[in-house]
């Protein structure tokens, strides 16, 4: 897949905040509570860089970016390395476009600005779940998938 930047500052509360605790358990966890199909991912987590690297595989693409964005939109985390995560189904799959929510978005305004159809909210949300879990809850700095919608 490949490199994936986010604000290092914004996101939910994951990371241990013990000195010296390397964070792998506390993003692997979250992968799990997320409900995303991770067994096989491994997670390398570098406080120094904010950088996490993902090993393993995903089902299929989608899947591969919530990854992606999971771990990306944890505080603490500035950069996602997907390289060595493997798409085990749709290698070809067209990837979606990401985008960071800024201060006013709503799931509505975005889809107006991206599709010109304030009405298409719901691809955003049906693309981001179980990382959405209400369409209102959104903050500004969190990236979100962006479907390609006919």
């Amino acid at each position: 897949m490949g490199m994936f930047d986010f604000l290092k500052n914004a996101g939910e509360k994951v990371l241990d905040v013990i000195p010296g605790a390397s964070g792998v358990k506390s993003l692997l966890d979250h992968l799990h509570r997320k409900g995303l199909q991770s067994k096989n991912v491994e997670v390398e987590y570098d406080p120094a860089s904010a950088g996490v690297k993902v090993r393993g595989s995903a089902p299929n693409r989608a899947e591969a970016e919530k990854i992606a964005i999971a771990l990306g939109n944890v505080q603490g985390v500035a950069r996602v390395d997907t390289t060595a995560l493997k798409v085990e189904h749709e290698p070809e799959a067209k990837a979606a476009r990401f985008y960071t929510v800024k201060s006013g978005d709503s799931l509505s305004k975005i889809a107006r600005a991206l599709y010109g159809d304030a009405k298409k909210h719901s691809h955003i949300f049906d693309a981001n779940r179980p990382l959405l879990k209400d369409p209102d809850k959104i903050y500004p700095g969190q990236v979100l998938r962006i479907p390609d919608v006919a």
